[in-house]
């Protein structure tokens, strides 16, 4: 059976954080299943229609360019092929993913969406639709135009989700007197607030991203030469849902990160190099929660930023021993 089961996961430009490498799951057989595209190269088409300042050409290019990023990741296994272009709309139920600007001025916040059809069966990706929102202005200018948003790099941003992955919360924001946010770092393409216009820093996958990609395509070494972190957040002995834990790397200074997604705090973070690895547990509490948890039981904000005690040691091709971090209420 076929459904659409995601209809809008978009690019943001002022107000909310997400997750570290999340993915897109569906319940099959009473087991959470990641969705994923199951045949490579993954097709798709570009619409016939440009925008002023981007020529259709000049948008399928800028996209190939995005498609390619995620492809180059040497611990992953996915990849794409343009088929052609198309009078075709993004979200038609057509079996064809289309990637295309569509004017959405209500949506004055979006600059890119991102939606789904997935077997509920299997979990398989059917089709994967794209939309760039045309009431924005756009540029593919390789150094950027300080007046437009830079469509690689929103492109690569969509893409990501394209393949499965969710929003990270890797990044920092402050408050603007006028309202809304400003990105002031980000850890991963995948945050899901926009630097703003002219800045193409979202051409560059970071570490979060590469993890992410290869945990969902692994190729054939990626398993056996990473490690994985898995252990529980709690707080007065109950676990905490929605906690934010991130692996720094001191040696390489990467961060990955990863939630803990059950009543009883569990999260697992892999993809790590091994070695020392410094956890920080933190809560999403400078942000709108239902970019990441949208549907979900309650997150818990109300505790402490907190460092693991010790070193986590993550081990080459395996798990390494699991370990509770205790938080305390704010």
């Amino acid at each position: 059976m076929k459904t659409l089961a995601i209809a809008l996961i978009a690019l943001l430009l002022l107000p909310c954080r997400a997750d570290a490498y999340l993915e897109f799951t569906i319940n099959v057989a009473g087991q959470s299943t990641a969705f994923k595209w199951k045949t490579t190269p993954v097709r798709w088409f570009a619409t016939d229609r440009g925008v002023p300042g981007v020529s259709a050409s000049e948008f399928q290019a800028a996209v190939a360019r995005a498609f390619a990023t995620w492809e180059s990741v040497p611990t992953a296994s996915i990849a794409f092929q343009f088929v052609g272009f198309t009078g075709a709309e993004p979200f038609d139920d057509d079996n064809m993913p289309v990637l295309g600007f569509q004017n959405e001025p209500d949506l004055d916040r979006v600059l890119g969406a991102t939606g789904f059809v997935v077997d509920t069966v299997t979990g398989e990706i059917v089709e994967s639709d794209v939309f760039f929102n045309s009431a924005f202005p756009w540029s593919t200018s390789p150094s950027g135009d300080p007046a437009r948003f830079d469509l690689q790099s929103v492109a690569t941003h969509e893409i990501g989700h394209f393949i499965g992955l969710a929003h990270s919360a890797l990044g920092e924001t402050e408050v603007r007197p006028e309202g809304g946010r400003r990105v002031l770092a980000t850890g991963a393409v995948m945050f899901p607030i926009s630097f703003g216009r002219g800045v193409t820093l979202d051409r560059e996958l970071q570490p979060d991203d590469i993890a992410g990609v290869s945990d969902l395509y692994p190729d054939g070494s990626f398993r056996k030469d990473t490690g994985v972190a898995r252990g529980r957040v709690v707080k007065n002995g109950v676990g905490v849902l929605g906690a934010h834990i991130v692996a720094f790397n001191p040696k390489t200074g990467s961060l990955i990160g990863g939630f803990s997604l059950n009543r009883d705090g569990e999260f697992q973070i892999a993809g790590l190099t091994p070695g020392p690895h410094v956890i920080r547990v933190e809560p999403l509490d400078d942000g709108d929660i239902e970019s990441f948890f949208g549907g979900r039981d309650p997150i818990d904000l109300n505790f402490q930023v907190t460092f693991y005690e010790r070193l986590f040691v993550a081990p080459p091709g395996g798990v390494g021993e699991r370990f509770t971090v205790t938080v305390r209420p704010k």
